[in-house]
């Protein structure tokens, strides 16, 4: 069944080709085709478009499709082109002559769209949540290792002395600003299209405050055009936030696997969550790690494919958009997974301690000399001179009390301060 069914029979091939995956990723948002569905009818009642005895029996028959949705007791079959013809078939062959009148009002196009808007909506929220998880982690592993000592590198060169409690809550803080990113691309997407119809509204006297209002939109995209012009927009900003996300969370994952390689040896994890080699028994792979850089790069190209999809595109419904739907619900779900893989894996972390006095970390303390002697009223050209003919000849040899001083100086992380800024950003998204 199509929902654009003339008298022509389409080309096998060409609908093979058109209808591509969507039987299969349609299913991700049938819960909210069906909802728009819902809030739909009861407009169309509203309106006295349909009578409210015709809005019921629709709303009955949609909630009984939700049941079997949420339940994973649906399928699209192979003579459906996607999930809007599959729902209004099955309306049809419960309801007959009331179950056509479910597309009164409204196209395929601002269907998708508001399913679409929902689905995001909804994972959206789902993704700041399960990030949440990690950053509560994160601070409480940077509480508990706040006085292990760290070998700061810059250039993969040592740098300063640092510590795994500023290592841990710097990775908190930066999920605080890709959150925020989140949270302004959820605003864009919270807007109603339902009533754009194919991109020029319709000639019933709908009422698009009704749908807003039932749907919970925080607000309805006014101008039809506009509506329609959302997407590819919604999906080049949405897989941009997610994809700086991702980039935080792959460069977490690529100072661990750097960390657990024996030439830096400061962090391990149980065997149960490293992998072997076919051949060399002393191998523990930090391949959890590996993959969750991998698929976050993935993430991160995706937004260079909506860009690449949608650039130049004219205003009006084109199909190219339909190639956005399914590598942007698979980049969701895949970031989903990668943030519950971390989260649980990150738990089991093993911090190493690592001494200060020892040798090859000597040089991590030239900056503290040198500020000694500024302290003691020597010009700090004159200090970073001193200091560095003393690192050129080989003799440059710390204080260990003074080591110790600083590295105590860093332990005060603000944590605090951090989780305080992380209630101020998500208190936007509640209010």
């Amino acid at each position: 069944m199509k929902l654009w069914k003339k008298e022509v029979t389409l080309d096998k091939l060409i609908e093979e080709f058109t209808v591509g995956n969507d039987r299969t990723i349609d299913l991700h948002i049938a819960k909210y085709d069906v909802i728009a569905s819902k809030a739909h009818a009861k407009m169309l009642a509203h309106v006295h478009l349909i009578t409210d005895d015709e809005a019921n029996q629709l709303i009955t028959e949609l909630d009984l499709l939700l049941v079997r949705i949420e339940k994973n007791d649906f399928v699209i079959e192979k003579e459906f082109e996607d999930i809007h013809s599959k729902i209004e078939y099955e309306l049809v062959q419960k309801l007959g002559a009331v179950g056509k009148k479910i597309h009164t009002a409204r196209s395929r196009n601002d269907q998708v769209l508001v399913a679409l808007q929902l689905y995001y909506k909804h994972e959206l929220k789902l993704i700041i949540q399960k990030t949440e998880q990690l950053f509560e982690s994160l601070l409480q592993l940077a509480d508990q290792y706040k006085n292990c000592f760290l070998p700061g590198y810059t250039h993969l060169q040592i740098a300063m002395p640092s510590s795994f409690g500023l290592w841990f809550s710097s990775y908190a803080e930066s999920l605080i600003d890709d959150v925020e990113l989140i949270l302004a691309s959820l605003k864009v997407v919270d807007q109603n299209p339902l009533g754009s119809a194919a991109g020029y509204g319709s000639s019933f006297p709908i009422d698009r405050s009704f749908t807003t209002e039932k749907l919970d939109f925080a607000t309805l995209k006014y101008n039809v055009v506009a509506a329609q012009m959302s997407r590819g927009k919604n999906e080049r900003i949405l897989m941009s936030a997610l994809g700086n996300l991702a980039n935080t969370l792959s460069k977490f994952a690529m100072d661990i696997c750097l960390y657990m390689s024996q030439n830096f040896d400061f962090i391990s994890f149980p065997d149960e969550l490293t992998t072997g080699s076919s051949i060399m028994p002393h191998k523990k792979n930090p391949d959890v790690f590996e993959l969750i850089r991998g698929k976050c790069n993935q993430i991160q190209t995706k937004q260079h494919e909506m860009l690449l999809l949608t650039n130049n595109l004219p205003s009006g419904y084109h199909r190219d958009y339909q190639l956005l739907k399914e590598n942007t619900i698979n980049g969701i779900e895949q970031l989903k997974t990668v943030l519950d893989i971390f989260e649980y894996s990150i738990k089991q972390i093993k911090v190493k301690e690592i001494s200060p006095d020892n040798k090859c970390y000597q040089d991590l303390f030239t900056v503290d000399a040198i500020n000694n002697l500024v302290v003691e009223g020597i010009p700090f050209r004159d200090a970073y001179q001193t200091i560095s003919e003393q690192v050129a000849r080989s003799v440059f040899n710390p204080n260990t009390e003074k080591k110790h001083t600083h590295i105590g100086s860093i332990h005060h992380l603000g944590l605090d301060k951090i989780r305080n800024k992380w209630s101020i950003t998500i208190g936007l998204l509640n209010h």
